[in-house]
C-alpha cells in the first residue's frame, strides 16, 4: 500500500505538471496521512534537518566555484587548449567541444553548467562553420553529461551522503569512466562529422608549440583539479573544504590574475549560485523526507525482495537496475532520483556482491544519460536555450551520442575495475 501511494502520487503529480520537488513532497504527505500514524510535521522536520549536513555544504560551493570559473575567463582558456590538442582533426570543432567539456567537468561538477559554459562559445562557432545546428547542440549536450562523472561531481557528493560511501573514493572512481565516455563521444563525433562532411577545423595542423603556448595560458585553470583532488587525497582538506578552496581560488584567479571578474560580476555569480542552490536544496530536503517514509514503511525491502525473487544472478540484477535507471532518468532529475533510489538499490547491489563505489558510478552514469533523454533531458533544454536552436533539431541529432553513452554504461557496469582501480590504489 505504501509503495503504491508513494510512487502513484508522485507520478500522478508529475503527469499533471507539478514541479518535481513538490511532487515528491506531495507523495510523502499523502502516504504519511493515509498509511502512517506519525504526525505530518515530520515531513518538514526531516526536510530541514537532513540539510544540516557538512558533506552537503560541498554542493553550493562547487556550484559557486563553477559559475565563477565560467565567467572569469577559465572556460575560454580551456577551449583554446582543447583546440590546440584536437582542433586539427576531422570534425575539429566537435572534438574541441568534447575535450573542453571534459576539462570543464573537472572544475564544475554539474552537467547543465558545463553545457552552458562551453556551449555559449562552441555552438555558435559550429553553426558558423556549417556543422548543422542540431548536431552542434547534440554534441554539446552529450559532452556536458560528463560534468557529473569526472570529479568533482555534485551527484557523487549526494550519493556519498545518502549511501554512506566515501566521497573521496567516489571522486577517484569517476575519473576513468569519465575519460571512457569522453573518448567514445569523440569517436562518434568523428564518424558523424566524416559522414556529413563537417570537415571544418579550428586549426589546420597540430604543433607542440601551440599546445605549450595554450597550456601556459591555461595553467591557472588546469591547476584547479590538481589543487582540489591533490588536497583531498593528500589529506590536506576534506571534499567539502576543497569546494570552499575552489571558490577562493576562482575568485583570486578571475579577479586578480585573468582580471575578467568585476565586483558586479562576482555579485551576479553569487546571486546565480544562490538561486540555483535554493532549488536544489528544496529537492534534496523533500527527497530525503520521501526516502525516510520509504524506509519507515520498508518499501526498499519489498522492492529488493521483488527483484531478487526474479533473479539473484549479478548480471541479470545489474541489467534490471540499468533498465530501471534509464527509464527513471527520462522523467526524474538526477538529484531526486539519487536520493530516492540509492537507499532502495544499494542494498540490492551489495547483496549480489557489487562494490558500493562501483555501484555509485553505475547509478550516476545511468542518470547522466538522463540529461540527454527526452522528455526531461535537462542538457537538451540548456543547449536549446543557449544556442536558440529548436529542441526538436537537437533531439533528432542526439541518438548516435545516446547509443554510445549506453554502450559506455554497459562497459562501466560489467568491467568494475574501470571504477574501482583508482580508489583501490589509495586505500
Amino acid at each position: 500500500m505504501a509503495t503504491i501511494s508513494l510512487f502513484g502520487t508522485m507520478f500522478l503529480c508529475l503527469l499533471i505538471g507539478v514541479p518535481i520537488a513538490f511532487s515528491i513532497g506531495a507523495a510523502a504527505l499523502v502516504t504519511m496521512y493515509f498509511v502512517s500514524d506519525l504526525p505530518l510535521n515530520i515531513i518538514t522536520q526531516k526536510a530541514f534537518t537532513s540539510l544540516d549536513s557538512f558533506p552537503l555544504l560541498a554542493i553550493p560551493f562547487f556550484m559557486l566555484a563553477g559559475i565563477l570559473m565560467g565567467k572569469g575567463g577559465v572556460s575560454r582558456r580551456l577551449l583554446d587548449l582543447a583546440s590546440a590538442l584536437v582542433g586539427w582533426m576531422v570534425g575539429g570543432l566537435a572534438m574541441v567541444t568534447v575535450v573542453s567539456c571534459m576539462f570543464f567537468a573537472a572544475i564544475s561538477g554539474s552537467g547543465p553548467a558545463t553545457v552552458a559554459a562551453i556551449g555559449s562559445f562552441m555552438m555558435p562557432a559550429m553553426r558558423d562553420k556549417n556543422y548543422g545546428a542540431g548536431f552542434a547542440g547534440a554534441v554539446t549536450a552529450a559532452s556536458g553529461s560528463i560534468g557529473v562523472i569526472i570529479p568533482p561531481s555534485i551527484p557523487f557528493v549526494i550519493y556519498g551522503v545518502v549511501g554512506g560511501v566515501s566521497v573521496s573514493s567516489m571522486f577517484l572512481a569517476g575519473i576513468l569512466p569519465g575519460l571512457l565516455i569522453g573518448t567514445m563521444l569523440m569517436l562518434v563525433s568523428y564518424i558523424v562529422a566524416k559522414k556529413k562532411n563537417y570537415t571544418e577545423k579550428s586549426i589546420e595542423t597540430f604543433t607542440f608549440a601551440a599546445v605549450l603556448k595554450t597550456m601556459n595560458e591555461a595553467k591557472w585553470a588546469l591547476l584547479i583539479p590538481v589543487i582540489i583532488l591533490g588536497g583531498i587525497y593528500g589529506g590536506i582538506f576534506s571534499p567539502t573544504e576543497s569546494a570552499v578552496v575552489a571558490v577562493v581560488y576562482a575568485l583570486v584567479i578571475g579577479m586578480f590574475v585573468y582580471k575578467e571578474l568585476s565586483p558586479k560580476d562576482v555579485y551576479n555569480c553569487f546571486v546565480e549560485a544562490i538561486l540555483i542552490n535554493s532549488t536544489t536544496m528544496i529537492i534534496i530536503g523533500l527527497s530525503i523526507s520521501f526516502a525516510f517514509i520509504m524506509t519507515l514503511e520498508q518499501v526498499p525491502a519489498v522492492i529488493a525482495d521483488s527483484i531478487l525473487t526474479f533473479s539473484d544472478n549479478q548480471i541479470i540484477v545489474l541489467l534490471l537496475i540499468n533498465i530501471l535507471l534509464l527509464i527513471v532518468g527520462m522523467f526524474i532529475d538526477t538529484i531526486s532520483a539519487l536520493v530516492v533510489l540509492a537507499p532502495i538499490l544499494l542494498p540490492i547491489a551489495t547483496g549480489v556482491g557489487i562494490d558500493p563505489v562501483h555501484f555509485g558510478v553505475i547509478l550516476v552514469a545511468n542518470l547522466a544519460i538522463g540529461f540527454i533523454t527526452p522528455p526531461l533531458g535537462v542538457n537538451l533544454f540548456v543547449a536549446s536555450s543557449v544556442s536558440k536552436v529548436p529542441l526538436e533539431k537537437i533531439i533528432s541529432a542526439i541518438f548516435p551520442f545516446l547509443f554510445v553513452m549506453i554502450f559506455s554504461l554497459m562497459v562501466i557496469t560489467f568491467v568494475p575495475e574501470i571504477s574501482t582501480w583508482l580508489p583501490g590504489m589509495f586505500e
